[in-house]
């Protein structure tokens, strides 16, 4: 689903004007042959490799968005581990001239089943990487994989 019912009603009343919304990254990590692997989609609008990530519905608890998203982009069952960082996005502006600016909650996730595939139309490509043969990202999903593999105790923080 790419844009949420919720936010098309918000913009029919508010235009353009920035949104302040929740979003849910969910890096989903597995043991692979040769070390830990991460789930990345590639997205269909962009082209761009990011971790899965989508927007909390209105009521939604993000570590359930997490998983929800991760099963309708990638057809892949996780479970959230626990949350590394909750941090602010930078304000992004589409196309149109919508503006939008998340608090961003993001989880490592553990795999539990699935073969990854693009199951809903928002990503073209997704698949497990191994640590040392990702893609390349933007900095900022490249940041949210090193704060999820690193797994320190405490949440970060901004």
């Amino acid at each position: 689903m790419p844009t949420p019912e919720f936010i098309l009603a918000l913009r029919e009343k508010v235009g353009t004007t920035r949104l302040w919304l929740s979003g849910a990254t969910a890096v989903v990590v597995r043991d692979g042959t040769e070390g830990e692997e991460v789930l990345l989609v590639r997205r269909a609008d962009n082209g761009e490799w990011t971790p899965v990530a989508g927007i909390v519905d209105p009521g939604e608890q993000p570590h359930l968005t997490a998983v929800r998203e991760v099963a309708e982009e990638a057809d892949v069952i996780a479970e959230v581990e626990r949350l590394v960082w909750l941090t602010v996005s930078d304000v992004i502006t589409y196309g149109n001239g919508d503006e939008t600016q998340y608090i961003d909650h993001v989880f490592r996730c553990r795999w539990l089943s699935g073969v990854p595939y693009p199951a809903d139309g928002e990503a073209s490509e997704a698949a497990f990487f191994g640590v040392d043969a990702m893609p390349s990202m933007s900095p900022r999903h490249t940041e949210q994989v090193r704060v999820a593999l690193a797994d320190e105790p405490e949440t970060r923080l901004g």
